[in-house]
């Protein structure tokens, strides 16, 4: 476990992720960072819950209507 420093940052506060931390996370600057409540406090991660609901959505229809993918793919 490695300890961030909060900074002033205009009228805000912030934190600054070393480059190791975003490497791990593969992110770069400008890309956005998603928050949710975790048992012992936050998560942060670059993937969009919301997204991963949809995704998995998108992949219970592919595979229902899978005949009639294959058929507009021709």
């Amino acid at each position: 476990m490695s300890a961030l420093k909060l900074t002033q940052i205009g009228n805000s506060v912030g934190v600054i992720l070393p480059k190791e931390l975003l490497s791990r996370l593969k992110l770069e600057k400008g890309d956005t960072l998603f928050m949710s409540d975790a048992a012992n406090g936050v998560m942060l991660t670059p993937y969009d819950p919301e997204l991963d609901k949809q995704m998995a959505q998108a992949r219970r229809i592919m595979k229902k209507r899978r005949a009639v993918l294959h058929e507009l793919a021709k």
